[in-house]
């Protein structure tokens, strides 16, 4: 199994539960696929860098999942079906990635306690 993360934009117009509705069906999706979330952050409303479809913010969503390489192509065609998205980006972590990953997550942690 590799370790995989991705990050999703997601229209600004939805609402809160929309939002978590359309973060849930990627997580029903992965689950469903014998996929293990290793962790989700939701970033909130952020300002994109650039307009996207005359957008200037959006919902960024990261998960973390370990999983086989064929799920991936699954995933993505999920996000390109999904009006709801805007954007996504899925990378393969090798092993000083999921270092940093985990370090990440131990600071993000810190910084809420």
């Amino acid at each position: 199994m590799n370790n995989y993360e991705t990050v999703f934009i997601l229209t600004p117009v939805l609402s809160d539960a929309q939002v978590e509705e359309a973060v849930k069906k990627f997580e029903d999706f992965l689950k469903e696929h014998n996929c293990e979330i290793v962790a989700k952050e939701n970033w909130g409303l952020k300002k994109l860098a650039y307009p996207i479809q005359l957008k200037k913010n959006g919902f960024y969503t990261l998960i973390e999942f370990k999983g086989e390489g064929t799920v991936v192509a699954g995933l993505e065609t999920a996000f390109k079906r999904d009006e709801r998205v805007i954007r996504y980006l899925t990378t393969k972590l090798d092993k000083h990635g999921v270092e940093y990953a985990v370090k990440r997550r131990a600071k993000v942690k810190t910084a809420k306690a």
